[in-house]
């Protein structure tokens, strides 16, 4: 029954019933008899609980619904309200239903589109840093060598402080040229990327310790890349948030999944909100179909259905 039909029936029902008391043998003295006023305030009693009732039954899948509807997050998808109620509340949250599912079909596609133009640029920026800066950088640190050939004994010290600079600057060009396009994951594979990036991250206040099988399910390079960049984005917020000197990467196979778990002796994220970073290691992660979560302290866990692969 519709929550209408079920609020109408209740209210009719008290005029009905004293109607039919009014046209039948029943009478109210003057004064009112005390047996009398109790026959009066039992059925008043009575009429209001179940007024109460109907509308507490009527209105609580909406109540639920407007609780989903507060911790909804595109960013963790497959929660629903659940479809309970009267026709009108049961349509409702359906309908309510229907629109998550088609946000979160539009938000992955434009999540895709926009991190496939990321990654596009990622690699141009690269390019650019690795031919354009790298090579000028690289003339330069000839021109010096010429120059110390050549200068004065006073100014062959400058001049070689001069050629360190250059050259730690082609350095850092370089290491910022393969953090944004990693050439190792297309040339060398997945397992060997990862093993690279804990290499990287190893500096004298942070050691990285790393266990990457090398024989791993089929991937598809999709797949392979939201494994390396939520590698990178963990190992990252490690070394620049969680005040951590140890840290773990581990890659694993599980059935019909591969499983990446970043973990660190830190601070973690405590009662902070998560940041950009997390929400874009989410993003990335419903691309391919893999669940992300994040562990009490500091522990990142993915696991991405096996499939497809190189």
């Amino acid at each position: 029954m519709s929550l209408f039909w079920r609020i109408f029936s209740l209210n009719a029902a008290g005029p009905i019933v004293a109607a039919a008391l009014l046209l039948g043998p029943v009478t109210v003295s003057t004064p009112t008899l005390p047996a009398e006023a109790l026959v009066v305030v039992g059925g008043l009693a009575l009429l209001l609980v179940g007024n109460a009732l109907v509308l507490r039954l009527g209105l609580a899948p909406l109540q639920r619904l407007g609780r989903a509807m507060a911790t909804a997050d595109l960013l963790r998808p497959g929660a629903r309200a659940a479809v309970a109620g009267p026709a009108e509340t049961a349509e409702l949250i359906t309908t309510y239903n229907t629109m998550l599912d088609r946000l979160e079909s539009e938000r992955a596609a434009g999540a895709a589109r926009a991190l496939s133009a990321q990654e596009r640029e990622r690699r141009r920026i690269a390019q650019e840093l690795h031919d354009e800066v790298g090579q000028t950088l690289t003339a330069v640190l000839l021109q010096l060598k010429r120059v110390a050939d050549r200068a004065p004994e006073g100014l062959r010290e400058e001049v070689h402080q001069a050629q360190e600079a250059t050259r730690a600057g082609l350095d850092e060009i370089r290491r910022i040229a393969r953090r944004l396009r990693p050439g190792v994951l297309e040339e060398l594979g997945l397992a060997s990327a990862l093993r690279a990036l804990a290499t990287e991250f190893t500096t004298h206040g942070l050691s990285v310790r790393h266990q990457v099988p090398g024989e791993l399910p089929p991937l598809t390079e999709e797949s392979e890349l939201v494994l390396y960049r939520v590698a990178q984005e963990g190992l990252t917020n490690t070394a620049r948030h969680s005040g951590a000197d140890r840290a773990e990467l581990h890659l694993r196979p599980c059935p019909d999944a591969v499983e990446l778990v970043v973990r660190d002796n830190g601070k973690g994220l405590g009662e902070a909100p998560e940041g950009a970073g997390i929400r874009g290691m989410r993003e990335r992660a419903l691309l391919v179909g893999a669940e992300l979560s994040v562990g009490p302290g500091q522990e990142i866990r993915l696991r991405v259905p096996a499939g497809g692969g190189r």
